[in-house]
């Protein structure tokens, strides 16, 4: 770890008072009870088995990774803000494939990823200077793992976006759907998405081909410039998960995911474009994944602002799910042939949709609606939006169980209400 995490140099010079050493004879600072001085920003690649407390602020700089065979555990309480970098070097955590990650908070004691430009200190939950309007402040948690995934060309593996295709930490899929990538609970990620190219922005939460193994819940991400969480593949399931005022989409399945997602809930903010951004396979394995329990609280001020957007051949279920704050011209949309075909074959289906209805909206089933690309016609007969009275009813309730979330940034501020 000495060359991976670095000490401020003001703060050596107030607590460095002698040096010991360890077995390699490399110079170890001890502070004035003996003890050795805790290093507080982290760069570069982390080998071994390290733990993040809560007594003091981290700071994240740059691309970290934690490797093959370790981990990197994070006590409740502990805030770790990072600097912005840019481009390539856009300061992000990625827990590569073979390594684990045990972040394991509470509801009073959350464990959070800020920006350095955030003022909340250690014991709080947080700060007085930004809100869910301060976006693309740093990169985002990236989880990486060995579960399948459908990828173009049939490939096993492939690159994950935002990562240079030259750091091959930033590798996931394999053939390990039951892949154990360590434990998130209890997790605030706010302020991310950092630019790194044209249009390529990092998510606040990316999960690339995560097994089963990993136990992800109680999750918060708030105001990210991309997507709130983004599944590539893989087959973890999620519970009790939080996105509000993501710049684009909340939700975001691509390639084949295979988990279940329960209980969450969307908010859109001024920017966010859909709650839901659904893409089926990209090579010939299928996988179909399931929301249960889900609450999607719209915005009026934002441009786009749809509920979901089901895409190229999208497979699942989505189901119990609640909306209100959505403009009229919001829809729920079946993109092109491909998923509208697989809606009429009965691999994507919804079930149980209330929906609190904009105004100038008469029945609910309206919001339902069949697109097409180009050079396409509508395929599904009766009509997707005919059918969706099957399954939706117009209501002021249901959908997530809120108070799942009253631990998290969102709901101290009204987001939720």
């Amino acid at each position: 770890m000495k060359n991976l995490i670095k000490i401020k140099g003001i703060l050596l010079s107030l607590v460095l008072i002698a040096c010991g050493s360890d077995d390699n004879g490399d110079i170890i600072p001890i502070d004035d009870d003996g003890g050795v001085v805790i290093e507080t920003t982290l760069t570069g690649q982390i080998t071994e088995d390290f733990t993040l407390t809560n007594d003091v602020i981290w700071e994240l700089e740059g691309r970290v990774t934690v490797t093959n065979g370790a981990t990197l555990t994070i006590d409740p309480g502990t805030i770790i803000k990072a600097f912005a970098g840019s481009g390539a070097n856009a300061s992000t955590l990625i827990i590569a494939r073979g390594a684990k990650i045990n972040a394991v908070g509470t509801a009073s004691q959350p464990i959070i990823f800020t920006s350095i430009a955030d003022n909340i200190d250690v014991g709080q939950i947080a700060g007085t200077n930004l809100s869910e309007n301060d976006r693309g402040l740093w990169g985002g948690l990236l989880i990486l793992g060995n579960a399948r995934a459908s990828l173009s060309g049939n490939a096993t593996e492939n690159q994950i976006e935002g990562i240079p295709a030259s750091d091959t930490n930033g590798l996931y899929g394999g053939n390990n759907d039951a892949d154990n990538s360590g434990t998130l609970s209890y997790v605030s990620i706010r302020h991310g998405g950092t630019l790194i190219g044209d249009g390529n922005e990092i998510n606040g939460l990316t999960l690339g081909g995560v097994g089963s193994g990993t136990t992800i819940n109680n999750i918060e991400v708030v105001g990210n410039v991309d997507d709130g969480i983004e599944w590539f593949g893989g087959t973890v399931n999620v519970e009790n998960a939080l996105v509000w005022a993501q710049g684009d989409d909340g939700l975001d399945i691509d390639e084949a995911y295979s988990g279940t997602i329960s209980n969450a809930v969307v908010v859109l903010g001024d920017i966010s474009d859909h709650g839901l951004e659904i893409d089926g396979p990209a090579g010939s394995l299928e996988g179909s994944f399931t929301i249960d329990g889900l609450t999607l609280i719209g915005n009026t001020n934002t441009e786009n602002g749809e509920y979901a957007d089901l895409r190229d051949r999208a497979m699942g279920t989505i189901k119990n799910v609640f909306a209100r704050g959505f403009k009229a011209d919001s829809d729920v949309e079946l993109d092109n042939n491909g998923v509208a075909q697989n809606f009429i074959d009965g691999k994507i289906t919804f079930q149980s949709w209330v929906v609190e209805l904009p105004e100038g909206v008469n029945t609910v089933n309206e919001i339902f609606v069949e697109k097409t690309g180009d050079g396409e016609s509508t395929i599904i007969t009766p009509s997707f939006t005919e059918q969706a009275a099957g399954w939706s009813t117009s209501g002021t309730s249901g959908g997530a169980n809120l108070s799942n979330f009253s631990w998290t940034y969102a709901a101290s501020k009204g987001a939720l209400n």
